[in-house]
């Protein structure tokens, strides 16, 4: 059995496989049971999913980062999903359209704000997740939420085939972006293929697939396997807090701070260690999760 785990795992999804199977074989890998991902992947997507494990798992609801994805929308059908896995709802020809114009619709996708979620996705409603009331043949009404399309870049278009990077926020549906190109085009459109290439800092290439973490566990080289925990709340200011008020703090303290600071900081020891993610609120430095004197890397 392995030693007890603390970090980030960032691993390359494989297709067909849902993020909850990529957590089960990750916690059966590595024996260990507190291991959480940074966002759901659809089973047809591959890709960048960082993998919070140990007492990186506290730090999960502070790390809501911009992605990035590589994509291909299928135009000229249209399906239940919005990707080629769902039933298909229409099917027109593409002959008639040109490249400039999925050009420009494709770029135009930067200037949405909001979008309606899909029915499959992981979301809840009344307590029950969208895609397993699309699975029972349901629909239920969605709000739109806004979301941010920091960048647009083509990388290829052979009708009926247009292929895209796309920079957003989080809470961003690229299966929905490729519906929306789709009507825009008036043929309709669904998702053929994603890879998410970032999270946030963690990219690609240092991304490493389950059958190179088999390796590394069965050869007991987990050197440089797992980044530090921190990295999680490294976007987060640094508040400076006096070392003889951080023992209060991490106790549950609130400490006074100076005035301007408001918002979540993450708080270090003198040995530059974290000890704490604490939110100023009112002129009052408040503990939000506390990891000791000690800290943690």
């Amino acid at each position: 059995m392995t030693p007890s785990l603390n970090g980030l795992l960032i691993l390359n999804k494989p297709a067909g496989w849902t993020s909850h199977d990529v957590v089960a074989k990750t916690r059966g890998l590595l024996q260990e049971k507190q291991i959480g991902h940074l966002g759901t992947l659809d089973p047809l997507a591959t890709g960048v999913l960082p993998l919070a494990i140990g007492n990186a798992t506290r730090l999960i609801e502070f790390a809501s980062y911009p992605k990035e994805y590589l994509t291909t929308c299928l135009l000229g059908k249209a399906t239940d999903s919005c990707d080629v896995t769902g039933n298909v709802l229409s099917e027109k020809p593409v002959a008639g359209l040109s490249e400039a114009a999925v050009r420009t619709a494709v770029l135009q996708l930067k200037g949405l704000t909001e979008q309606i979620p899909p029915m499959v996705s992981a979301l809840k409603k009344d307590g029950q997740k969208l895609y397993e009331l699309a699975r029972q043949g349901l629909e239920v009404e969605r709000k739109p939420r806004p979301i941010r399309i920091e960048a647009v870049e083509i990388l290829g278009v052979a009708l009926p085939r247009v292929t895209f990077r796309v920079a957003c926020s989080a809470g961003t549906y690229i299966r929905s972006l490729c519906q929306t190109l789709g009507e825009g085009l008036e043929v309709g459109g669904c998702m053929e293929s994603l890879e998410r290439t970032r999270v946030g800092p963690f990219s690609l290439k240092e991304s490493l697939s389950l059958e190179e973490v088999k390796k590394r566990v069965d050869g007991w080289n987990l050197s440089g396997m797992l980044l530090p925990a921190s990295r999680l709340v490294d976007h987060l200011p640094q508040a400076r807090v006096d070392p003889r008020l951080l023992e209060g703090l991490c106790q549950g303290q609130a400490i006074r701070v100076e005035e301007g600071h408001s918002g979540l900081h993450r708080v270090l020891n003198d040995q530059g260690r974290l000890s704490a993610v604490a939110e100023v609120v009112g002129g009052l430095l408040r503990p939000k999760k506390v990891f000791g004197m000690e800290g943690i890397d």
